[in-house]
């Protein structure tokens, strides 16, 4: 199984300006199912961490390793369900809907390298309105005849059944804290410590994008 929405606070990072961006996908991490609540319910599901570039808009970070793409990214429920979020982003991306035998199971991996159309807002964090957060509001086709820079970051990805602990520790201490929360990351290190109920959506298998 092949598998980053973190939101970054004004004042604390650097980040990009609203607007929409040429973009390439370049990472995915999948999360894990772990509890979540929504209007005071909880439960639980199965979550991944989609990751684009925006190579047009650089900046230095890090002053040794000069100026770098942006980088936004998207958490998505592993779902494709007619109303899912996720089912909702791919299908703008790729410029066509799914018919139920092709949504039933889709490869995300599939992404990986994928140029598109992203737009981003900035929202106020709900906990603190004085702060901000970059948020993924919409992810489309590019435009006919449009191009993409080639793809500056390494490809990323890590998914419980092919782990790589050097992709874990390179991690946000906030997205390594919501892995260790995951179902999956409790089995890995003490099988005995996880129930086995869990939400039943559809991930990740070998159908294209």
């Amino acid at each position: 199984m092949g598998l980053y929405a973190e939101q970054k606070e004004s004042g604390d990072f650097i980040t990009v300006e609203p607007g929409t961006y040429v973009a390439r996908c370049y990472s995915m991490i999948e999360i894990g199912t772990i509890e979540t609540e929504y209007k005071g319910k909880k439960k639980k599901q199965h979550k991944a961490s989609v990751t684009w570039e925006l190579p047009t808009e650089t900046a230095i970070f890090h002053e040794e390793k000069g100026p770098e793409p942006f980088v936004v990214s998207k958490k998505y429920t592993l779902s494709m369900y007619k109303d899912a979020n996720l089912r909702k982003d791919l299908e703008s991306w790729r410029g066509k809907g799914y018919t139920d035998d092709e949504a039933n199971r889709v490869d995300i991996t599939k992404l990986i390298g994928q140029p598109c159309l992203i737009t981003v807002i900035q929202k106020q964090r709900p906990d603190d309105p004085k702060k901000t957060y970059t948020s993924v509001e919409n992810v489309t086709q590019m435009m006919k005849g449009q191009e993409c820079p080639p793809q500056i970051n390494p490809t990323r990805i890590l998914s419980f059944d092919k782990w790589d602990d050097k992709i874990f520790d390179s991690l946000s201490d906030y997205m390594k804290d919501q892995i260790r929360s995951s179902d999956e990351y409790k089995h890995m290190q003490e099988p005995s410590q996880v129930n086995e109920h869990q939400d039943d959506t559809d991930g990740i298998s070998d159908m294209p994008f």
